[in-house]
């Protein structure tokens, strides 16, 4: 296990679907991995989570393909985040690039509609 917690859970998350597993149980989480669930469950990658004292139950969806932690997480101003967004999604249309800026976590396509820039955290197609 490594410092950092979002990238272990969304590694747990694609090894339990490569496994063919729909649930999984997290013994380590913070708010921060669980806005990131809350934004892809938004979008259908997650079916549902919870938490349950220690632990945080997950529940992936049928929509999820691939779902991986950016590292480094890249500084991206608002014009440059379409950059990133074509480094890391198969398609134009498809998935999700997870920013965190200053108003808070959102999608690419949020953070292009106000102009604002942030750092790349995560991504779900």
């Amino acid at each position: 296990m490594s410092q950092d917690i979002v990238a272990d859970a969304l590694n747990r998350i694609m090894n339990a679907k490569r496994a063919s597993k729909t649930e999984l149980v997290l013994e380590h989480h913070s708010q921060f991995l669980i806005s990131i669930l809350a934004i892809s469950k938004l979008r259908g990658y997650i079916k549902n989570y919870h938490v349950n004292g220690r632990k945080l139950e997950v529940e992936t969806g049928d929509k999820l393909n691939a779902c991986r932690a950016i590292k480094p997480r890249y500084a991206a101003r608002a014009d440059e985040i379409m950059k990133y967004v074509r480094r890391y999604l198969p398609s134009r249309d498809m998935g999700v690039v997870i920013v965190s800026t200053s108003k808070g976590l959102m999608t690419h396509h949020t953070a292009l509609e106000k102009n604002i820039g942030g750092s790349i955290v995560a991504y779900f197609y």
